[in-house]
């Protein structure tokens, strides 16, 4: 029998080409590839933190479900839509690479890695992308089903061939000098942050009556999702150039001054506002310094890093405002930190664009920007912008309006659905378990009160020349309607935190210090007048 298996062993093919690779390029690829699908859960928390507690759990689930959908369409065909080298059309790819095929050491024989490593690479942008765009079709009210199915099909109709205009050998990539984006200005950036608004206003605002006191509900998470982003954002731009050279360094440093920078100016605009620092400024600011350093940080020079790190963060600041000009409930602000940021990188490459740092990576030529006197980079960039934009923008409208027709895949969950929150309606999960604990207990009922241990104890005392006596009640036991049937007190201190309202002083005491006025100690005017009004001898009572 092991005879039988080392015969058939011994008669498979050893792939020779594996000598010709430069195993630099292909530690590159792959590595790249591990680290940048780190962003992923970055996005993950950051959009769970800016949720609220109740639909938490939604943004994880949903940024994780993308990747794995984004998985199957890019072995699937997405691929081969956006990098075939057979089609024959400026526009899209054909089917040469579907399932991957073909694909394995299909490069010519003189390259330096196998394809199949830059098909990995390059997956990890759709991974990303689609992450930045799954945020934005939950927001506290999509349904997951219909936002599965058109994350597929955005990915195939609107992803693909947009990155095989600009990196496949479509029109972008030959148009005139060429358009200049380093690593996705265009399909990730501009394209995520066009389709999340659109999606988001064909979802509706969110109820107004549910929005009481609304605001992110965990800062720290937004943090920690800000840092996995920084992380994976070293990898996505400094590696984009695709080989080892001095570039991946240049473009590494670009990106960590642009998301400095972006992140000082908006913080300080929100400071002037509230003269307050805010953490979720710092964050929101870094985020859309580091996509605008996204189609730039390749190719502007380190000094123009800090004018654009700046633009970036007050251009998009500002670009909050859009969403109400337009009364579009863009809940996570992916327009205007992605799809701003993105178009602000585009433009300052025409500005600011270098030939020299665009052929640090000793492969790439090109005219570079204004630096260099090639005046016409800026309408070739904001032709590429419109084009990008204005495709993304009505190919996602026709595919929100389809998939919202079709019966039961409506993109918006109902009203009782919205107020118990989508980790309810959609998961059964949550992502604090004391958000069920607290469900749970009012589903119990009001708890009663034994009127029979209602112990009490009565304080005098002198006030402002006045007598008062205050009645401080202890706190009453709960107990399920029989006045001998008394549950444990042991967890009385957590009932009312269990029902959403803060522990209550039972002391009168501190009702009455409430009434006193905070400049000078003594009691309010109405409680002064009263008490003078009773007299001396008559006591005021306060339970």
């Amino acid at each position: 029998m092991s005879q039988v298996i080392t015969e058939f062993i011994s008669r498979r093919e050893l792939f020779t080409q594996d000598n010709q690779y430069n195993q630099s390029y292909v530690l590159l690829f792959t590595v790249a590839s591990s680290i940048i699908w780190i962003m992923v859960p970055g996005l993950a928390f950051l959009y769970s933190g800016l949720a609220r507690r109740k639909s938490a759990l939604s943004m994880i689930w949903i940024c994780i479900m993308s990747s794995f959908i984004g998985v199957f369409q890019w072995y699937f065909w997405g691929y081969s839509l956006a990098f075939s080298s057979t089609s024959s059309n400026p526009f899209i790819g054909d089917l040469h690479f579907f399932g991957f095929q073909n694909l394995l050491g299909s490069t010519p024989s003189e390259s330096d890695y196998p394809e199949i490593a830059f098909g990995l690479f390059q997956l990890q942008f759709l991974l990303v992308t689609l992450a930045i765009l799954a945020g934005g079709c939950i927001a506290e009210r999509g349904r997951f089903l219909p936002s599965m199915i058109f994350l597929f099909c955005w990915a195939t109709v609107v992803y693909c061939p947009v990155v095989y205009w600009i990196w496949g050998g479509g029109w972008a990539m030959n148009y005139k000098s060429g358009v200049l984006d380093y690593a996705g200005g265009g399909p990730v950036e501009i394209l995520s942050g066009v389709s999340a608004f659109v999606y988001s206003a064909f979802l509706g605002r969110r109820n107004e009556t549910l929005m009481i006191n609304y605001r992110p509900h965990n800062i720290s998470t937004i943090f920690l999702g800000t840092s996995l982003l920084y992380v994976g954002w070293l990898f996505f731009n400094g590696f984009s150039c695709g080989n080892p050279s001095l570039k991946v360094a240049y473009s590494m440093m670009n990106t960590h001054i642009c998301g400095a920078f972006g992140a000082i100016s908006w913080c300080l605009l929100d400071f002037r506002l509230e003269n307050k620092w805010s953490m979720v400024a710092v964050c929101s600011g870094c985020i859309s310094g580091l996509v605008a350093a996204t189609p730039s940080s390749g190719v502007i020079p380190l000094w123009a890093s800090v004018i654009l790190g700046i633009t970036a963060g007050i251009v998009c600041n500002l670009s909050t405002k859009i969403k109400y000009l337009c009364r579009v409930d863009d809940s996570l602000d992916v327009l205007a930190e992605h799809g701003i940021a993105g178009v602000v990188g585009l433009l300052f490459n025409a500005l600011f664009g270098s030939a020299t740092v665009i052929g640090y990576d000793n492969v790439t030529d090109h005219e570079g920007g204004w630096l260099d006197h090639n005046w016409k980079q800026l309408y070739i960039q904001i032709a590429y912008i419109l084009a990008v934009a204005a495709y993304s923008a009505v190919v996602t409208a026709i595919l929100c309006f389809v998939i919202d027709k079709i019966p039961g895949l409506h993109l918006r969950i109902d009203y009782n659905a919205e107020e118990v929150g989508v980790d309810e309606d959609q998961i059964g999960e949550f992502a604090y378990d004391y958000v069920e604990v607290r469900r749970d207990f009012l589903d119990w009922g009001n708890p009663q009160v034994n009127p029979n241990l209602q112990a009490h104890s009565i304080h005098e005392g002198m006030i402002d020349n006045q007598l008062v006596r205050i009645i401080s009640v202890n706190r009453p036991e709960v107990f399920n309607g029989d006045a001998n049937s008394i549950s444990s007190n042991q967890d009385s201190g957590s009932i009312n935190e269990k029902r959403g309202h803060e522990p209550q002083a039972y002391l009168a005491e501190h009702k009455l210090q409430q009434q006193r006025s905070p400049q000078n100690q003594q009691l309010h005017p109405q409680t002064q007048q009263h008490i003078e009004q009773q007299g001396s001898d008559q006591a005021h009572e306060q339970v």
